[in-house]
């Protein structure tokens, strides 16, 4: 049971880009288009739980015990950024139009805050080894949720009238916001 709300709470409660505001220029660039958008949630939760996997142990049984925390950041950001170089051969080679489609936000998964920043709060929270886990996939997952529900929402908005001043980015920005607010008030439910 403990494992399911953990899970819910990072889906849901905790979202990592609606209500922590964590990656936020991943989710509003590759948002245009569903398929996009399912590619990308799942290279996110791809390096988000690799990234977990081997950032935990590192802090665990190299950083801590010599003394250098200090270099966790740099430490976490050369495991991501050699798991999204894994990623973006895989898919290179894979599956070529993904791969097109993606285009620059796939390399910029590297510098993705969502993705570092649940490597730090898994540390941060002192979650187990298992813990963090299943908190890195439902992370991922949220992120995968919001991304395919702002898409399809981005596409519904390419045929509605909306006014010339808001096309684009500014309806998207505002339709964020909206669904942002929503995945707030799961916080009500949790109390």
């Amino acid at each position: 049971m403990e494992y399911f709300l953990l899970f819910i709470s990072a889906v849901f409660i905790n979202n990592i880009v609606l209500v922590q505001y964590l990656g936020a220029c991943p989710f509003m660039g590759t948002s245009k288009s569903t398929d996009v958008a399912l590619g990308m949630g799942g290279a996110v939760i791809f390096v988000t739980v690799m990234a977990t996997a081997f950032t935990w142990p590192l802090q665990h049984y190299v950083l801590i015990p010599y003394d250098i925390e200090y270099l966790q950041t740099i430490v976490f950001i050369l495991v991501i950024a050699s798991l999204v170089q894994f990623v973006e051969m895989f898919l290179k080679r894979a599956i070529p139009p993904l791969y097109k489609s993606l285009g620059l936000f796939l390399p910029l998964i590297t510098t993705n805050c969502a993705v570092m920043g649940v490597a730090i709060m898994v540390q941060r929270n002192s979650y187990s080894f298992i813990k963090s886990l299943v908190y890195g996939l439902a992370s991922g997952v949220g992120f995968l949720i919001a991304l395919v529900i702002i898409s399809a929402i981005r596409e519904r908005l390419d045929i509605a009238p909306v006014p010339a001043v808001f096309r684009g980015v500014p309806i998207a920005l505002i339709m964020a916001g909206v669904m942002s607010l929503a995945f707030i008030a799961f916080q009500g439910m949790a109390a």
